[in-house]
């Protein structure tokens, strides 16, 4: 694979999703990898395939995702067909799969999104996907802790969503290191 990997982390709340399609929008050289996620299309969000349990069992057991796990009750997998090809490649990835992720690719960036517990807790009620008790769950993981070893380029998304596309953008940045 010569595509270069961006592994988009961070809280949920934090804008990530936002910020990949604004950062494809301004760049079309720029690829997103499409998520497949066992949650209705319904629930909105990012642009994802809907997967049944079945079926992401079934594809995960045939070895079509890069990587898959599961969090908040879903299973969320980076089918294989996603990163293929050349340029540079944003996926979202979950935490707990980027020591894995930065094992199968060397040179693999981690781009951590981050806003502060206020905003966090604004953008989730204002997403409405969650339970008030979701919310609660996922404001307490904020402020998780990554794996060693990862080359990680920091994005606080705390203003304007131009504001956080500029910081973005620059975490994409070779020189940004």
């Amino acid at each position: 694979m010569s595509a270069r990997l961006f592994a988009v982390a961070g809280p949920s709340g934090a804008g990530k999703d936002l910020l990949m399609t604004m950062a494809a929008r301004a760049h079309p050289g720029l690829r997103l990898a499409r998520r497949a996620i066992t949650r209705p299309l319904e629930a909105g969000g990012e642009d994802f395939e809907p997967l049944t349990e079945a079926e992401f069992a079934r594809r995960a057991g045939a070895g079509e995702f890069a990587l898959h796990w599961r969090a908040h009750g879903l299973g969320y997998g980076i089918p294989a067909s996603e990163l293929a090809g050349t340029g540079p490649v944003l996926f979202n990835a979950s935490r707990g799969v980027l020591a894995e992720a930065a094992r199968q690719w060397p040179g693999l960036v981690v781009v951590l999104v981050t806003a502060p517990p206020g905003i966090l807790a604004q953008r989730l009620a204002h997403r409405g996907r969650e339970t008030a008790e979701d919310q609660h769950r996922r404001l307490a993981r904020a402020g998780f802790a990554l794996p060693q070893g990862l080359e990680i380029r920091h994005v606080l998304n705390d203003g304007t969503p131009e504001t956080g596309l500029a910081r973005f953008l620059a975490a994409l940045q070779p020189e940004s290191v």
